[in-house]
């Protein structure tokens, strides 16, 4: 359901919301506010996809106290003055959780699609995602100022959980990348898009030598410095 740039929402159009009880919800670049948030979040709970881009953080962090059951992709992008303690609230579990209930390991981990673009999130968030978020698939990172080659050290390590689960990665616009994190990439092995473009440090040869050599098989480029693994 398409609620996006609409300049406010009225409470007509919130109970249509909760009547129609859609799976996917799209308030990017609106006004709701986090009792509006709130309010519908505590109806929806079969809610598996929404979409708070370009929202404020006094909006979105309504998702801090908010059931998310069956949530599978949360879009975040663009969101200003999302940093590490932001980020810190939604991932960590309940302050009221108890030690052995499902939700100790964070409000966030059933999500598979997360897209943080935008957000100045540094290298503690990303450890933070792979202990509360571990199912993601699908992480996009693009225009994070803050990432970087240890960013990928991070994702890729033998301790981190995405290494498996990752199948789309982007990193478009993250201007600290270099080629030193390219073979970092081969140790994703269900890994079938991989978005660089726009990265200013990576050549392009190496991209293309990554490309060929895949983490495993060989991708296409349709784009420089996208690279596309046909399922």
């Amino acid at each position: 359901m398409d609620l996006s740039r609409r300049k406010s929402l009225t409470p007509p159009m919130l109970s249509g919301v909760v009547r129609r009880q859609p799976r996917a919800l799209d308030l990017s670049w609106t006004g709701v506010s986090k009792k509006q948030l709130m309010w519908l979040l505590n109806r929806l709970q079969g809610l598996q996809e929404l979409v708070l881009s370009g929202c404020s953080w006094l909006s979105v962090s309504a998702l801090g106290s908010a059931p998310l059951p069956a949530l599978r992709l949360l879009d975040l992008r663009w969101i200003e003055d999302v940093k590490d303690s932001q980020l810190r609230e939604l991932l960590l579990p309940p302050p009221d959780t108890k030690p052995g209930q499902t939700e100790s390991r964070g409000r966030l981990q059933g999500v598979a699609e997360l897209r943080l673009a935008g957000l100045e999130l540094t290298d503690a968030s990303l450890r933070l995602l792979l202990r509360h978020a571990p199912q993601l698939s699908a992480l996009d990172l693009s225009h994070c100022a803050h990432v970087g080659d240890p960013s990928v050290h991070l994702l890729t390590a033998p301790t981190s959980p995405l290494r498996e689960t990752l199948v789309h990665l982007n990193l478009a616009g993250c201007h600290r990348l270099t080629d030193h994190c390219l073979p970092l990439f081969r140790r994703c092995p269900r890994l079938r898009r991989l978005d660089l473009r726009s990265c200013r440090q990576l050549s392009p040869e190496a991209c293309a030598r990554l490309a060929a050599a895949g983490p495993p098989g060989p991708f296409r480029c349709p784009e420089e410095k996208l690279l596309l693994k046909d399922s």
